[in-house]
């Protein structure tokens, strides 16, 4: 019961891995609503937007997939 749904995210995780250096050149990472506080010894940076937007397109994949 469990086995489809593993073997389909170790294919996406490796087709992901795969593509990663084509992703990180998209603007994900830097959109507005991201935090990103750089002073002169510290740097924090929290990805809020993007952290929502894909948690939105997850959400919305998995349910279209959970739909029988």
């Amino acid at each position: 019961m469990m086995q489809k749904p593993l073997i389909t995210l170790g294919i996406i995780l490796l087709i992901l891995g795969a593509i990663w250096p084509l992703l990180s050149k998209l603007p994900f990472g830097r959109l507005p609503g991201d935090i990103y506080i750089e002073k002169e010894n510290f740097t924090f940076y929290f990805p809020l937007t993007t952290g929502l937007l894909i948690s939105i397109v997850l959400s919305v994949l998995l349910w279209f997939w959970m739909r029988k």
